[in-house]
């Protein structure tokens, strides 16, 4: 019993949406807990827990639990729409000054899906500003009134300066960052500064095993660099 309590403890939620997942492709109770090698009970108690609450995330147990009272909601709704482009934390610290409790509001609503990309790339040149592009503040707004002219300011899109940069990896290596100087890069810049200083370095060192990956810019496809790397 005691084996069975420090694996339930230490289920994470990765854990528990995969025995959700199998539980809903039909799998049994005892099947899914001999995969996990955790108890009957466990996965039970989770599968009940999913179908009763829709949520297989364990909440905080113990402790004073955190919350605002209805009249603070209605405070917190009030300076949102007092000024729409207040972040949450500026809303906490109102909150906080007018109540004298102190309170953590989330920056998204609950509605809200965040979405993170990852990119990878062996090699691959990037450009960065040295300012934000985009100045976006994450404010508290009402459902349906994204486009409303209070939630909208214009920007410039393309301002400050920026940087381009160019980068290599491969298994265990990579090679030091490249900072073009300023000006575009064309193919005598990328052979010069790139192929011959970095490129061609590794191919001598890897030999026949070596394979090189890029994407298809004008200055990657030309006559010049590709009868540079076959040299």
């Amino acid at each position: 019993m005691a084996n069975n309590q420090s694996v339930r403890r230490h289920l994470d939620a990765f854990t528990r949406g995969r025995i959700i997942g199998k539980l809903e492709e039909g799998r049994s109770v005892t099947s899914v807990a001999a995969e996990f090698g955790i108890a009957h009970s466990i996965v039970s108690r989770l599968w009940r827990q999913f179908q009763t609450t829709g949520t297989a995330i364990r909440g905080c147990s113990s402790g004073r639990p955190r919350g605002t009272t209805p009249a603070d909601d209605r405070y917190i709704v009030l300076q949102a729409r007092r000024n729409r482009r207040q972040t949450a934390g500026e809303i906490a610290r109102h909150t906080t000054q007018a109540t004298g409790r102190r309170y953590r509001v989330l920056p998204w609503p609950e509605d809200c899906t965040v979405v993170v990309c990852l990119h990878d790339a062996l090699y691959e040149e990037s450009r960065f500003s040295f300012s934000s592009d985009s100045h976006r503040r994450l404010i508290w707004r009402e459902r349906g009134s994204r486009n409303h002219p209070s939630n909208i300011i214009e920007r410039d899109r393309y301002g400050g300066r920026g940087a381009l940069v160019w980068g290599g990896i491969m298994l265990g290596s990579r090679t030091d960052l490249h900072i073009f100087d300023a000006g575009s890069v064309n193919v005598t810049r990328y052979c010069n500064e790139i192929l011959l200083p970095y490129v061609r370095l590794f191919r001598g060192a890897m030999g026949l095993q070596f394979l090189f990956m890029d994407d298809n810019a004008p200055c990657h496809r030309t006559v010049a660099a590709e009868q540079l790397l076959e040299s």
